[in-house]
């Protein structure tokens, strides 16, 4: 990214988006490009599914330190999230997608503050967007059409109980418009949006500092450099944070979905 540091005259030129467009690792032409979010979706994958199966292989009562940060994770998942989002009664089919999307979330979310990964693979909208529209969205429909019928859920949805005649069809357009489009969205938007910023920022404090210890001729403003890369190491530390709430924030809310999907009520 150094690149990004100066522009014409060896004026500072703050990175943008274009810090997000990563060159491909391999592949052109018809078949597309592979790049590095795509490897870091896989990697997170693979990571994931060997360290749940090596911490679960031999399962012992006084449990190793891999097994228990396996263990507070599902348990995690299953009590904190999906239990209080969908009830007692019919969470326990959903808890392997409920852990499943919070892990994906925090390792991709993570790697953006690990050396060499660099980069977190939500800061690129497709990786949400696909998450979102194509397993939480369908999901949460199928199970409300599932237990309550098309014509149910729909009623139930769109038309409750309680909802005055005069205002039913604007209240129905807006909740239509909520459920099917807007949701999805938000939910995808919401982390990629915290992921996208705190990467930029982090990106901005680092390469100020490189600019302001390399490229100027004042020696006032080169102990600044030290100022931003301490805030660089500052927000890094907020960014960690972040990156932990957003992957329980969208676990959180797509056990919400499924589990309003699944009230008798609105």
């Amino acid at each position: 990214m150094g690149a990004l540091v100066l522009a014409e005259g060896g004026t500072f030129t703050p990175p943008g988006a274009e810090a997000f467009e990563l060159p491909p690792l391999f592949g052109s032409g018809y078949w597309g490009e592979f790049t590095k979010p795509m490897l870091l979706a896989i990697i997170a994958v693979v990571l994931i599914l060997g360290y749940f199966l090596v911490a679960s292989r031999k399962l012992k009562v006084v449990p190793t330190k891999g097994q228990f940060i396996a263990e507070s994770l599902y348990d995690f998942s299953r009590n904190s999230i999906t239990r209080d989002q969908i009830g007692a009664k019919e969470f326990k089919p959903y808890i392997p997608l409920v852990l499943a999307l919070f892990t994906f979330c925090l390792v991709n979310n993570l790697f953006g503050i690990i050396p060499f990964f660099q980069f977190p693979t939500l800061a690129r909208i497709g990786f949400p967007l696909a998450m979102s529209l194509l397993v939480v969205y369908p999901v949460y429909h199928f199970v409300g059409i599932r237990k309550h019928g098309l014509g149910g859920y729909l009623k139930k949805e769109l038309a409750p109980a309680g909802v005055p005649g005069f205002v039913l069809p604007l209240y129905s357009l807006i909740e239509f418009a909520t459920k099917f489009f807007i949701t999805p969205l938000t939910l995808a938007i919401r982390v990629f949006a915290a992921m996208f910023a705190g990467h930029l920022i982090i990106v901005v404090f680092t390469l100020g500092g490189s600019f302001l210890l390399t490229e100027t001729s004042s020696w006032a403003l080169k102990p600044v450099s030290l100022v931003a890369w301490i805030m660089a190491i500052l927000m890094t530390f907020l960014e960690a944070f972040i990156q932990i709430l957003q992957a329980y924030i969208f676990a959180l809310l797509s056990a919400g979905y499924i589990g309003a999907a699944l009230s008798a009520e609105h």
